[in-house]
C-alpha cells in the first residue's frame, strides 16, 4: 500500500503540508482535493520522485509502477498509436530484445513473458484506449507532432494509462476532454483494479470513481472514506459542530473572564476568582470555522436584447467544400437557455462558430438581431491573451474611457487586486486566466453567452461561481460543457449534434449516458468504433491495462432518449430536414420481413463457416509450435514468425467469434420481435 507518515512538504520557504499520516490500499482509488496552491501537485511531484519530504516519508513497495500523466508532449513524428504503446515499457522492452536476441532459450524466455503481460494484444488495447479518446484508426496513424496542445494531452492520458501500472496519479485528466470522452474514462477507472490518486475539480467525475478522499486544508491532510458527495456531507458537519463548539467556549470563556474582571481585587472572592482564572487556562482553545475561500462574481445587466437575438435559417456548415451540419434552423429568443451535447468531431465547435459569427454559413442564411451582443468564452482564447500585458491593460484595451479606478474596482471582483492587476499575462496561472477571460466577457454586458468548456482549469470555488453567476444572467447562455453539475445547473434546453443535424434532445445527462451506451453497441455490431473508425472497438471503447486489470465495462442496452420537433418557448424552432421515422415489426412476418431474415440467417452461416476456418488455422499454429525444434538459435527467425503469425491468427479467431455472436444475436433478436 501506499503509506504515508509525518510526511512535511515544502516549496522553498513556504510549508504546504505539516505532519501528514494517510494510507492508500491496493485497488483504492482516491481524491485529492483542496484549493489551487495547497501542496497537491506537490505531493505528486514528491511520489513521482521529483521532490524530496522535508520531513517523513511517502512509502509504497519496491515493486510498484508508478504511472502518471506528462503535461508536456514533444513534437514527435512517430504515430499517436506507437506513443500510446510506449506507455507499455516492459512491452517495448520485450519488442526491443527480440530483434537482437539470438539464443533459442532466451527468444523462449521472451515470447513467454511477451505472453505473460498480454503483449501480443498490446496495440490493440492502445487503440482501443485511442477510441474512447476520440481518436479513430486513421487519426491513430497520424504523427504526435500534428495534433494541437489539447488532443496531446489525451495522447499523454492514454499512454499512461496504457502503462501497466500499479499506483495511477491522475491530475485533472478531465481537461481537455469533452463528455463523452469524460463518461468513458469514468467507465474505465472504475473497473480498472489498479490504485488511482486523481486530483480533480468535477464532482461528478469524482462521484463516479473514488471511494476515498484525501483533503488538504491550512496545511493538514486529512482522509475521508466515500466518494465526494459523501467527503461534502461529512466536512459540513464537522464544520457545523467545530463552529458550534467554538461558540460554547467562547460564551463560557466570556462568563469566566467577567467574573475575574468583577472580582480578582476583591478580598472576599480572590480565591473564586483564582480558580476560574485556572480553569479559563484549562479550557483551551476550539479554533473558529475558517470560511474556505470564496469567490463570486456577476455577469451585468444585458444593455438591451433583441427579439430574437439570432436566427439560423437552413445553414449548412462546415469548412472549405466539406458540410458537417446540414439544414440548421434555430432560434434563439431572450432567456434562451441550451446546453448542446455530441460526441467529439460530431460539429458542436463548427456550430458555436456558425452562432458566433467566426464561421459564415455555406448555405442558408444567419441573421442577427440588431443590438445583438455576444460574449464568447473558448479556451483558445486564453491562448490569445496578450502575455506581455497586464489584467487592467487588456481591460483598457476593450474601453479606452473608463476610469482607471473602475477597471481597478471591476478587476478586484475576478480576484485581481495589488500587484496582480499589473502582472504580466505570462505570469499568471490557467485558472487566473480563465477569471481574466470571463472578467473581458463581463464588461461588454453581453446579451448572449456563448461558453465552449469554460470550467478548463478552474478550480470548485470558481465553478461554483460560474453555476451561480449564469443562474442569474438575465441574458440567453447557449453551452459546451463536460462539467455535468454545470450542465444540469445553467441550462434548460438541451440539443443534440449527431450525424450531420442538429436536434432537440428530450431528456436529461442519464439519458444522455444511455444514448451512447446504445450508440457504441450499434456502431460495434455494425463493424464501427465510437469514434468512427473500424472494428477494433467493440461496445466498451477500452479494456482496463492495469495488473490487476478487471473485466470490461458492462454498459447497459438503453434505448436512445427520444428526441422531439418542438421546444419550449425560448427556443423557437431547431429541426432537421430530413429524418426518417420507424415502425414496429409486425408479429406477422411480411414478404420484406421473410427476405430481412433470410439474410440474417445467411449471415449467421457466413459467420460460422468463418469461424470454422479461423479455428483451423488457429489450431495448426499452435501445433506448429510445439515442435521443440524450432528453439534452437538456427530456428530463432522461423521462432520469430511463427509466433508473430500464431498471435495474428488468434486474434482473427476472437474477432471471428464476435462477429458470429453478434450475427446470431442480431436473428435472435429479430425473431423475438417478430
Amino acid at each position: 500500500m501506499l503509506n504515508i507518515q509525518n510526511l512535511t512538504i515544502g516549496r522553498g520557504p513556504r510549508t504546504l503540508i505539516t505532519g501528514a499520516q494517510a494510507q492508500l490500499f491496493p485497488g483504492h482509488k482516491a481524491g485529492l482535493v483542496g484549493h489551487n496552491g495547497c501542496g497537491k501537485s506537490s505531493l505528486f511531484a514528491l511520489l513521482r520522485g521529483e521532490l524530496l519530504a522535508d520531513a517523513g516519508e511517502a512509502a509504497m513497495p519496491p515493486s510498484w509502477v508508478v504511472a502518471h500523466v506528462a503535461q508536456e508532449t514533444p513534437a514527435l513524428d512517430c504515430s499517436a498509436l506507437d506513443y500510446v504503446l510506449d506507455g507499455d515499457r516492459e512491452y517495448r522492452a520485450i519488442q526491443a530484445a527480440l530483434d537482437v536476441e539470438t539464443d533459442g532459450n532466451k527468444l523462449g524466455e521472451l515470447y513467454e513473458r511477451l505472453g505473460a503481460i498480454d503483449g501480443y494484444s498490446a496495440p490493440a488495447r492502445a487503440q482501443r484506449l485511442l477510441s474512447g479518446l476520440g481518436f479513430d484508426t486513421e487519426t491513430a496513424a497520424r504523427s504526435v507532432a500534428s495534433f494541437s496542445g489539447g488532443w496531446r494531452m489525451r495522447l499523454n492520458l492514454a499512454q499512461a494509462l496504457m502503462c501497466r501500472s500499479d499506483l495511477l496519479l491522475l491530475d485533472e485528466p478531465t481537461n481537455h476532454l469533452d463528455l463523452d470522452a469524460v463518461l468513458w474514462l469514468e467507465n474505465y477507472l472504475r473497473e480498472w483494479q489498479g490504485t488511482v490518486l486523481v486530483i480533480a475539480h468535477d464532482r461528478d467525475f469524482l462521484d463516479a470513481v473514488i471511494n476515498q478522499v484525501w483533503h488538504i486544508d491550512q496545511g493538514k491532510l486529512t482522509s475521508y472514506s466515500g466518494n465526494f458527495s459523501r467527503f461534502e456531507r461529512t466536512r459540513a458537519e464537522q464544520m457545523a459542530n467545530q463552529q458550534a463548539l467554538f461558540e460554547k467556549q467562547q460564551r463560557v470563556a466570556a462568563h469566566l473572564q467577567s467574573y475575574i474582571d468583577r472580582f480578582r481585587a476583591s478580598a472576599t472572592k480572590a480565591r473564586q476568582a483564582q480558580s476560574r482564572i485556572k480553569a479559563l487556562e484549562r479550557l483551551g482553545q476550539v479554533a473558529a470555522v475558517r470560511a474556505d475561500q470564496e469567490f463570486d462574481f456577476s455577469f451585468p445587466l444585458p444593455s438591451g436584447a433583441p427579439s430574437p437575438l439570432l436566427v439560423l435559417d437552413r445553414c449548412n456548415a462546415g469548412y472549405g467544400d466539406k458540410v458537417i451540419l446540414s439544414k440548421i434552423t434555430l432560434t434563439l429568443m431572450p432567456g434562451a437557455r441550451i446546453g448542446l451535447l455530441g460526441r467529439n468531431g460530431a460539429g458542436k465547435s463548427t456550430l458555436v462558430k456558425l452562432m458566433t459569427g467566426d464561421q459564415p454559413p455555406l448555405a442558408g442564411e444567419r441573421v442577427e438581431g440588431r443590438g445583438l451582443q455576444i460574449g464568447y468564452f473558448a479556451q483558445h482564447q486564453l491562448e490569445s491573451l496578450d502575455g506581455r500585458a497586464s489584467p487592467l491593460l487588456h481591460l483598457k484595451r476593450i474601453d479606452e474611457r473608463a476610469r482607471e479606478q473602475a477597471l481597478r474596482d471591476f478587476l478586484g471582483g475576478f480576484k485581481f487586486s495589488g500587484e496582480r492587476v499589473d502582472q504580466p499575462v505570462e505570469g499568471l496561472s490557467g485558472g487566473e486566466r480563465a477569471r481574466l477571460a470571463l472578467a473581458l466577457i463581463c464588461w461588454k454586458r453581453p446579451n448572449l453567452l456563448i461558453l465552449d468548456e469554460p470550467t478548463n482549469h478552474l478550480d470548485m470555488t470558481m465553478r461554483d461561481a460560474l453555476t451561480f453567476a449564469l443562474q442569474s444572467y438575465e441574458g440567453a447562455v447557449v453551452l459546451v460543457s463536460h462539467d455535468r453539475q454545470l450542465v444540469r445547473s445553467s441550462v434548460e434546453d438541451l440539443f443534440l449534434v449527431e450525424d450531420g443535424v442538429v436536434v432537440p434532445f428530450d431528456g436529461d445527462l442519464d439519458d444522455y449516458a444511455a444514448h451512447l451506451a446504445r450508440r457504441n453497441q450499434e456502431m460495434a455490431r455494425s463493424g464501427k468504433s465510437a469514434a468512427g473508425g473500424s472494428a477494433t472497438a467493440a461496445t466498451e471503447a477500452a479494456l482496463p491495462t492495469g495488473k490487476g486489470s478487471g473485466p470490461t465495462p458492462n454498459h447497459p442496452n438503453a434505448a436512445a432518449a427520444p428526441t422531439s420537433a418542438s421546444t419550449t418557448a425560448k427556443v423557437v424552432s431547431a429541426r432537421p430536414v430530413g429524418a426518417a421515422s420507424g415502425s414496429a415489426a409486425g408479429k406477422t412476418l411480411s414478404p420484406q420481413g421473410v427476405a430481412q431474415r433470410r439474410t440474417l440467417s445467411r449471415a449467421v452461416e457466413a459467420r460460422e463457416k468463418q469461424l470454422a476456418v479461423a479455428a483451423e488455422k488457429a489450431a495448426a499454429a499452435t501445433l506448429a509450435l510445439a515442435d521443440s525444434a524450432l528453439y534452437t538459435p538456427a530456428q530463432a527467425s522461423r521462432l520469430k514468425t511463427l509466433v508473430a503469425e500464431s498471435e495474428t491468427l488468434k486474434t482473427q479467431l476472437a474477432e471471428a467469434e464476435l462477429a458470429w455472436m453478434e450475427a446470431q444475436e442480431a436473428l435472435d433478436q429479430f425473431d423475438a420481435a417478430s
